[in-house]
């Protein structure tokens, strides 16, 4: 039976895990909206790259 010979340490499995991260996400600044976007998304006025291509949502 696969069982492990012996216990793993904190120190060992707390080195394992530090890879374990969250990525901050990627923001840019959108000059046509003059707000905050994250890249390559459609802003929540409806702008892409400079562009018009939806309608705005309401914040309803």
């Amino acid at each position: 039976m696969a069982v492990p010979a012996r216990r793993t340490s904190k120190a060992k499995k707390n080195k394992r895990r530090t890879h374990y991260k969250v990525a901050a996400p990627t923001v840019k600044f959108d000059e046509t909206t003059g707000d905050y976007s994250r890249s390559h998304r459609v802003s929540l006025k409806g702008y892409y790259k400079g562009r018009k291509i939806a309608k705005a949502t309401s914040a309803e």
